[in-house]
């Protein structure tokens, strides 16, 4: 019986082993198509290669790319309603927010995951200039415009980009 089950192990850790060897090269491929993806989406078109940077503001190490004359795609992560709430936002060298993507969330489907696909409340982050609105929700006396019955996801995606400008303001030395 002990050798049959030290050779189950072994054939089964032998499969493991090569199945890791021929997916991970594709896998490794397919989250950096969607990063690339994920920077084009939130930055105006660009022909320069991003540069991959990390820095830490506030205690908290940020990861970011900074694409020659156009901006920075900042990733921030913040506690959501369910979970970690991971935002990349872009952030033109004009200090305006270009545009914000949801890369992970863990929140209620039909509710906070519609941080994700509601085209309003994404919509209006489009061009905010955080130096001139507060990046809060209306409850909160901010200009952040709440998805329906998720505030506190709402509160978190906005905290996520407040803290993605707080990085562009040290990146440009304007703490």
């Amino acid at each position: 019986m002990a050798l049959s089950l030290t050779l189950v192990c072994l054939v089964c850790s032998a499969v493991l082993g090569v199945v890791y060897a021929v997916t991970s090269d594709p896998i490794k491929a397919a989250e950096i198509a969607k990063t690339n993806a994920s920077i084009a989406r939130v930055l105006p078109e660009f022909d320069a290669q991003p540069v991959a940077e990390s820095i830490e503001v506030g205690g908290s190490v940020y990861n970011y790319y900074r694409v020659p004359e156009t901006g920075y795609a900042i990733i921030s992560t913040v506690s959501g309603f369910g979970g970690p709430l991971s935002v990349m936002v872009g952030i033109g060298d004009d200090g305006l927010v270009c545009n914000t993507v949801v890369l992970s969330h863990s929140e209620t489907p039909g509710l906070g995951a519609k941080c994700q696909t509601d085209e309003a409340f994404l919509g209006q982050f489009k061009g905010w200039d955080p130096a001139a609105k507060k990046l809060a929700v209306t409850k909160d006396g901010g200009d952040v415009d709440a998805i329906t019955a998720s505030t506190i996801t709402s509160r978190a995606y906005s905290a996520a980009i407040a803290n993605a400008y707080n990085v562009y303001l040290k990146l440009r030395g304007n703490e």
